[in-house]
């Protein structure tokens, strides 16, 4: 008589094979989402237990609310042609010639600082509007043309300058702009939370930010579905031509004095804060929060590098590595997306899930959904997923 017993064996059913599963993506999905903003905690904890004394003070904050609110300031402006997949490269030379005009429309013409400002930003309008016909109208790539723009800037910047500082008596109004403190913030940085608020609003909730997203995911499918192209793109370089003037005159108030050589180190932060954004919140896609997470980031790790007793290099060094692992991070997750997209779309007993092309990603429509014709593209210049489908009712959708 066979006594032996066998062990008894866990069956494992498909149910739970699938619940498994959809359990690991999900922490997968969470992990990509705002691992950026975990790093940046780590970060912060690191060099507070590395300097104890200087790190983790109300000084340190201070001085990174006001040192980095330019840098979130030209990041955001690079964040919205690059939501439409443009470069502007033109933004570091912008802000230069901005900061320039700002001081010397007031030490040498004479214009109240005021008016001074305004003409500031109406300049920086129009850079933005010739940046958005020479890519639409002529046809220019984006790069080459923003490229150009950004060395004419920089030309009339050292002409204007003839290769030296402008110095002056600036008024107390003019230099508030970037010494005023509210309830113990700089106000720069309350400049930069208005701003991202504004953007985030028109992104996730105007139909101009679904539009211009759905433009930088699949141009072709975004003009079959009526979106005037050329015009977005018009007013994305626009937006970002005002936005980089006004960091100008903010820049100009806070250094008092006018040189042709500030702008262009603004340039790599700029690409570094917006791209490494993509990879935090929305997956692959630029967005307004990861942009504020990952200049922070930089500013922490630069703030706790600095304090550490570092060369002077280290900066710039800092921002090309992080350009580095943010451009191979993004890709990454773009073909992490595109991979998963090979999954049945429909199950028995369960609704359709269709992730939109535009900015309504996170949106999901139960029930059986009619098939809508739609156009495939290949990925960006980004290696960013392009949208899969795009419909009237998914671009032009208000939530």
């Amino acid at each position: 008589m066979d006594t032996s017993r066998k062990p008894e064996e866990k069956s494992e059913t498909p149910s739970n094979r699938i619940e498994l599963v959809h359990t690991a993506s999900l922490a997968r999905n969470l992990l990509v989402r705002y691992g950026l903003l975990l790093v940046t905690l780590v970060l912060i904890v690191v060099f507070t237990i590395l300097l104890p004394s200087t790190f983790l003070t109300f000084l340190t904050f201070r001085s990174i609310l006001s040192d980095q609110s330019i840098v979130a300031l030209v990041s955001l402006a690079q964040m919205i042609p690059l939501a439409a997949n443009k470069f502007d490269l033109s933004v570091g030379y912008g802000i230069g010639l901005a900061h320039i005009l700002s001081i010397g429309f007031q030490v040498e013409a004479g214009l109240p600082w005021q008016v001074a400002a305004l003409i500031v930003c109406t300049i920086g309008l129009g850079v933005g509007i010739i940046n958005g016909l020479l890519v639409e109208a002529a046809q220019i790539d984006s790069f080459i043309a923003t490229l150009g723009t950004g060395s004419i800037l920089y030309a009339v910047s050292i002409a204007y300058t003839g290769g030296q500082q402008i110095v002056g008596q600036l008024p107390g109004g003019f230099t508030q702009i970037n010494d005023m403190v509210v309830l113990g913030i700089p106000a720069p940085a309350i400049y930069v939370l208005v701003l991202a608020l504004a953007l985030w609003i028109c992104f996730e909730y105007l139909p101009i930010g679904r539009y211009i997203y759905a433009i930088g995911a699949n141009p072709r499918a975004a003009e079959l579905v009526g979106i005037p192209k050329s015009r977005y793109v018009v007013l994305a370089f626009a937006a970002s031509g005002l936005i980089t003037a006004f960091a100008g005159v903010v820049l100009g108030a806070k250094l008092q004095i006018g040189q042709s050589n500030v702008g262009p180190p603004y340039l790599l932060p700029s690409f570094v804060g917006a791209l490494l954004g993509s990879t935090a919140f929305r997956m692959a896609r630029v967005n307004v929060w990861g942009t504020i997470v990952a200049v922070v980031l930089l500013s922490v790790g630069i703030a706790g590098i600095e304090q550490m007793g570092s060369a002077f290099y280290v900066e710039p060094l800092f921002n090309g590595i992080t350009l580095l692992i943010a451009v191979g991070l993004a890709g990454l997750t773009s073909r992490r997306q595109k991979s998963s997209r090979i999954v049945p779309r429909q199950q028995t007993g369960s609704g359709t899930n269709i992730e939109a092309g535009s900015n309504i990603e996170g949106k999901l429509e139960e029930g059986p959904q009619p098939r809508q014709p739609s156009v495939r593209a290949a990925p960006d210049r980004f290696g960013f997923p392009a949208a899969k489908s795009l419909s009237p009712e998914e671009v032009t959708d208000d939530h």
